[in-house]
C-alpha cells in the first residue's frame, strides 16, 4: 500500500532545523508548560524548531500568494490569516504543544501576531448539555456547538477584522458567560481541540476545511491513560481543592479511590472518545507527532504534498 506520509526518526527530524535559532529560554518555557508536562529546551530544539521552520516556509509561501492576489484584485483582497489545527486526545499535551508553537511562530519576523483558540470554548454550556442528556458525553463531537465554531472560522478566513470566541474554564468546568477571546487581524491562528479533524455527520462542511495545515499529537493509548491518571492526581491536590472547582468533591479521595475514579472516567468517556472519534481522524492530519512513554516525540510523519 502506498504511504501518503514521509516518516522521520527523531534524529532525522532534528536535522531539518538547519540554522533556525532557539528563541525561547528556560523561563519562557516554564510559563508555557501545562500540568505534568515534561518539555525541555532539548525537546524544543529537536522537535519544535524544525516544525516552526517548516511552518514559516509554508506561511511565507501563502503570504506571497496573497500578495499576488492583492496585485490582481487591489483593495478587494483582505488580509487572511494562516490557520493551523492541532488535534489529539485529552491528556496528550495538545495545549502545551500549541502554546510553545505559538511562542516560536510569534518570534519569526514575517508573522509576529499569532493567536491561539481552543475549541473547548465551543462546548455547549453545562445547562444545555444536561438538557440534552450529554454531560457524560462532554468532549464527544455532539457536545460541541459546531455551527458556532464554523461561524468563527468563517469570520477568520474571510479576513474579518475581528472574530470572537467563547471561553471555557476548566476549574468551573463550564463556559464563562462574561469572557471571550477576541481575534483581531492575526497573521496566524492556531485552533486546538479534540475533534478539529472530525468529519461532520451531514458532510456539508468540516472544521478542517478552514485549516491551511493540521497537526495530530499521537501516542499509545495506554500511555495517554497513564498521563491522564497522573494529571488527575495532580489536580486532586491543587485545582480540585478550590471552592469554585466543579470537581471539589474529588479533592478528599484517597489514592486508591482517586485512581479508580480517574480510570473509570478515562474508560467511560475519554478513552471511548479517543477510540471512536479522535484516533480515526489521525490520518487526515498534515503532520503526526508520535510521543513515547516519557512524553518526548519519537517520530514524525509528514504528509506528502
Amino acid at each position: 500500500m502506498v504511504d501518503r506520509y514521509t516518516t522521520f526518526s527523531r534524529d532525522e527530524w532534528s536535522r531539518l532545523r538547519a540554522a533556525t535559532p532557539l528563541t525561547l529560554g528556560v523561563d519562557d518555557l516554564d510559563q508555557l508548560l501545562g500540568i505534568n508536562e515534561q518539555i525541555d529546551l532539548d525537546e524544543v530544539a529537536t522537535v519544535y524548531l524544525p516544525l516552526s521552520r517548516l511552518l514559516n516556509l509554508y506561511v511565507s509561501a501563502v503570504q506571497d500568494l496573497h500578495r499576488v492576489s492583492s496585485t490582481f484584485l487591489g483593495d478587494m483582497a483582505p488580509k487572511v490569516p494562516y490557520v493551523i489545527g492541532v488535534a489529539g486526545s485529552v491528556a496528550v499535551g495538545k495545549s502545551t504543544f500549541s502554546r510553545v508553537l505559538q511562542a516560536l511562530l510569534g518570534r519569526w519576523p514575517d508573522h509576529p501576531k499569532v493567536d491561539l483558540v481552543t475549541t473547548d470554548g465551543f462546548l455547549y454550556p453545562n445547562a444545555e448539555l444536561a438538557a440534552r442528556g450529554l454531560m457524560e458525553r462532554k468532549g464527544f463531537p455532539e457536545s460541541f456547538d459546531t455551527r458556532g465554531l464554523l461561524e468563527f472560522l468563517r469570520a477568520v478566513k474571510s479576513g474579518a477584522p475581528r472574530a470572537i470566541a467563547p471561553v471555557y474554564d476548566h476549574v468551573v468546568y463550564d463556559i464563562v458567560d462574561d469572557r471571550t477571546v477576541v481575534v483581531e487581524n492575526p497573521d496566524i491562528v492556531i485552533v486546538e481541540g479534540l475533534n478539529v479533524l472530525q468529519v461532520d455527520r451531514d458532510g456539508t462542511e468540516f472544521v478542517s476545511d478552514y485549516f491551511d495545515f493540521s497537526i495530530y499529537i499521537d501516542a499509545d493509548p495506554a500511555h495517554i491513560e497513564e498521563w491522564y491518571v497522573q494529571r488527575f492526581f495532580t489536580l486532586r491536590n491543587s485545582v480540585f481543592t478550590r471552592p469554585e472547582s466543579y470537581f471539589r468533591n474529588f479533592a478528599g479521595l484517597d489514592d486508591t479511590a482517586a485512581e479508580q475514579m480517574a480510570r473509570g472516567i478515562w474508560e467511560r468517556i475519554n478513552g471511548e472518545n479517543l477510540r471512536s472519534n479522535i484516533e480515526p481522524t489521525r490520518d487526515r492530519a498534515g503532520l503526526v507527532l508520535r510521543k513515547g512513554a516519557d512524553h518526548r516525540v519519537e517520530s514524525v510523519r509528514l504528509r506528502k504534498l
